[in-house]
């Protein structure tokens, strides 16, 4: 069995599917997963401090452990602060400098779980739409702030932006700070990047694309498990689905890296090694 794994999707074991699209993802032939804790707002009041986001970050270990129990291979925790929960806050009369203040102390929060183990990065990004120049200032300030504390954790940044096929700036402010631009993750990613990594959605031309190319890159569905939109944003079997159609279309050594290889450069981590253990 070769390694497959889904860069990012979300579990949400009180009001989602949980631990049954975990086995869906086993039972199409996933191994691996990296579980990114959902937006705060999806889980409870809005956060006024740090502290604030201590259940979110909790919820997602648990959720994590109960994978591994199901999975060949393993799941590891991404915990930050999703850059949409600035609107949140201003938008209940928040400054834009209070709630950057907030989702930085959120962040700090998450990367004392890196520093002690117990998760594998951080998330953090801007807002992909429209807002103010005040809220895209302390955006562009917390995102900043989470390539720092990457750079202080030796951990990867996974980023949620705007659409983009080039974010060279973005890799140029990790660079600065000390993280490699490599490390820095595109979330929902098209299949050509310049700066950070792209994380390709599973969209069949875009994947398609990152094969064909020569740069490192990794799949995911970004499935949000949430009831009121089943399947959303892809389901949990499509990254393995995905994997064995670019296999039959000739891509072997571009699935090897996006799954073994990529992610040990990226992340550290040893998909190859993780899943021997647990056979």
């Amino acid at each position: 069995m070769e390694p497959i794994l889904d860069n990012h999707l979300h579990l949400d074991p009180d009001h989602g599917r949980g631990i049954e699209a975990v086995k869906d993802f086993s039972r199409s032939g996933g191994t691996h997963l990296l579980v990114v804790n959902k937006p705060s707002w999806h889980l409870g009041d809005l956060p006024d401090a740090g502290a604030d986001f201590e259940h979110i970050f909790e919820t997602t270990l648990g959720a994590v452990a109960e994978a591994t129990d199901v999975l060949s291979g393993r799941a590891w925790p991404v915990l930050g602060v999703h850059p949409g929960l600035i609107s949140q806050l201003t938008d209940a009369g928040h400054s834009p400098a209070e709630a950057g203040g907030i989702m930085r102390a959120g962040l700090d929060l998450a990367a004392e779980y890196v520093a002690d183990g117990a998760a594998l990065g951080l998330k953090s990004g801007r807002p992909h739409y429209e807002v103010s120049d005040a809220v895209w200032k302390a955006s562009n300030d917390v995102l900043k702030h989470a390539l720092a504390l990457g750079a202080e954790n030796d951990c990867a940044v996974q980023l949620h932006t705007e659409g983009s096929e080039d974010l060279t700036e973005i890799a140029d402010w990790a660079e600065e700070r000390g993280l490699s631009a490599h490390r820095v993750v595109k979330h929902y990613a098209n299949g050509r990047l310049k700066g950070p990594t792209p994380s390709v959605i599973c969209d069949k031309d875009e994947l398609r694309r990152a094969a064909e190319g020569d740069e490192p890159f990794m799949m995911e569905t970004d499935f949000i498990d949430d009831p009121q939109r089943p399947g959303a944003v892809m389901g949990p079997k499509t990254v393995p689905r995905r994997v064995n159609w670019l296999r039959e279309e000739g891509f072997e050594g571009a699935m090897h890296s996006a799954h073994v290889e990529t992610p040990e450069d990226i992340y550290g981590i040893d998909t190859v090694g993780t899943l021997a253990e647990r056979s």
